[in-house]
């Protein structure tokens, strides 16, 4: 076990390197020159060379990219030509929103998704199984950022149920910090009605980013599930007399939740990246939205360390879910 989890971050610190290559030089190549940006179209040259010297954009792309790993090394991700802050605190300051609008995404995503699964493949061949796939299609093929548009013009411009914009209404004031999650750190200091908005304003995108992982896993589990119902010992089992219930939550499905597992670590790297279009749409105060801002204004430690930050979690994410395979099922083993 130790040496499997030594070579898996020995991979991953090689997997960050060459991400952070490949980045890099893909963000240099972006048009639009920050120093001008910066200093201002009207700026004399000295002034845009020293804009440029001071964010480390005055060398050639091998120097630019020493000095840029020399200070991340370091813990320092740099200063946003945008925010004109440091990345870490603005990322220290943002992530927490899009946490929890991703870890709201993938619990419903995940209870909702292995549910329907589970029952399309018990009623295999039935309206409900037709209707399950229908839906798994359809949550895969809508674009995110329509149905976010479409969710607003129901439920907040039509029938006026749902707040938009923002993790708080006006006027409220957030919870004392502990988690950076407004809905546990509400719950934590006992503010109900500031519990009770947060979750309001969380429903629509969260449900909006958890569809994709929906669709998957109502495909994955549906399939999972009937082929674990057509083993042998399933078969044993109906024979000696156990309830369905039993049969299908206790035997079959701890069977089918490893690939269930896997889509749904794979999806939170996922859901990463499309929380950049769910949260632009809903003006949601997160990474997404601070990467879109970072990409439409050339502002490279921001791109950096948002893309290394992303890699860093997929592949934390994957090593996590190799070492849970052996929980779930007992013939896995780590080699």
């Amino acid at each position: 076990m130790r040496g499997y989890i030594l070579r898996r971050v020995t991979f991953t610190v090689i997997l960050l390197f060459g991400i952070s290559v490949l980045t890099f030089f893909l963000a240099r190549v972006l048009p639009g020159d920050p120093g001008r940006m910066i200093a201002g179209q009207r700026a004399s040259d000295e002034a845009v060379e020293k804009i440029r010297e001071f964010y480390g954009l005055n060398g050639n792309l091998f120097e630019q990219y020493i000095h840029y790993m020399g200070n991340l090394l370091q813990g320092d991700l740099g200063v946003s030509i945008v925010s004109q802050r440091a990345v870490a605190d603005d990322l220290g300051r943002l992530l927490p929103a899009t946490l929890e609008l991703v870890l709201a995404s993938l619990v419903m995503g995940a209870i909702l998704g292995t549910a329907i699964g589970l029952i399309s493949a018990v009623r295999r061949g039935k309206a409900t199984d037709v209707g399950s796939r229908l839906f798994a299609s359809g949550c895969l093929s809508v674009p995110d950022f329509w149905l976010g548009i479409l969710a607003q013009i129901v439920f907040f411009s039509m029938l006026g149920i749902l707040p938009f914009g923002d993790r708080l209404s006006l006027g409220l004031t957030p919870p004392p910090m502990v988690t950076g999650l407004y809905t546990i750190d509400a719950l934590i200091a006992g503010e109900f009605g500031v519990f009770t908005d947060a979750l309001a304003h969380l429903v629509m995108p969260a449900a909006i980013l958890m569809l994709p992982l929906v669709g998957f896993l109502i495909r994955y589990v549906r399939m999972a599930m009937l082929s674990v119902l057509s083993q042998d010992y399933m078969r044993t089992a109906r024979a000696k007399g156990l309830s369905p219930r039993r049969i299908y939550l206790r035997h079959a499905l701890r069977s089918a939740l490893i690939p269930a597992l896997t889509i749904t670590g794979l999806s939170l790297a996922f859901m990463m990246s499309g929380a950049v279009l769910v949260e632009y749409v809903f003006a949601w105060p997160g990474v997404g939205r601070f990467t879109a801002e970072a990409i439409a204004s050339s502002d490279y430690n921001a791109i950096m360390a948002v893309t290394i930050l992303a890699a860093a979690a997929y592949t934390m994410v994957n090593l996590l879910i190799d070492l849970l395979y052996t929980r779930l099922d007992p013939r896995v083993r780590l080699t």
